[in-house]
């Protein structure tokens, strides 16, 4: 259930050029899921940051550094369904999603995170398959830090990227909560390693 209903508007800090032609209405709600605090950030166009975290106050701060200038205000009751659908969608990882999205990312971003969304749950894949599936297989830090920018957990599953190794590498919303996801997912299906050659980093 969403945490209690707050009016709070906030103004981030001054933008750039081309961030003031982007949309300014955006709407937040918070809730609670088995894996922490949750954030639901929405605009007219579907759902742009989608956020985990240990507390409230986290979770906006990091909503108004990604928002970098654009007005927000808190909006539990408008939201409530879309937080019901972003916990469901955190407690069981398998299920279809059912979000529209509105992500702002570069053109690289947003080719490594289409090139996520391919990789099915209960699969794992790597930084370099995800470099070589956008045609530029030296990119392997960068598609590393594309997954980092990602701004909606799970709904685009950076989870899923593990190192060469098989070990979990980085999350930006921790470790722990990457590792009970893939559990999640690994439930009842076999973890094949998607587009993955063994011994890559």
């Amino acid at each position: 259930m969403p945490m209690s209903h707050r009016s709070t508007v906030h103004r981030c800090p001054r933008p750039s050029t081309d961030e003031q032609r982007a949309p300014a209405d955006v709407r937040y709600a918070l809730g609670r899921c088995s894996l922490g605090a949750v954030l639901v950030a929405a605009t007219t166009g579907g759902v742009c940051a989608l956020l985990l975290g240990d507390g409230e106050e986290e979770l906006v701060g990091d909503l108004e550094r990604r928002l970098r200038g654009r007005c927000c205000r808190r909006a539990d009751a408008e939201l409530e369904e879309l937080v019901a659908k972003a916990v469901g969608l955190f407690e069981e990882p398998r299920s279809l999603l059912d979000l529209p999205l509105d992500v702002r990312g570069t053109d690289f971003q947003r080719r490594v995170w289409r090139a996520l969304q391919a990789v099915p749950a209960g699969s794992t894949t790597t930084y370099a398959a995800i470099a070589r599936a956008i045609g530029a297989p030296k990119a392997v830090r960068a598609v590393g830090s594309a997954c980092a920018a990602n701004p909606v957990a799970v709904a685009i599953p950076c989870h899923r990227v593990l190192r060469g190794d098989g070990g979990l590498s980085g999350y930006r919303w921790g470790l722990e909560r990457k590792r009970a996801l893939l559990e999640r997912e690994a439930r009842g299906a076999s973890r094949p390693r998607f587009g993955e050659v063994a011994g890559e980093r």
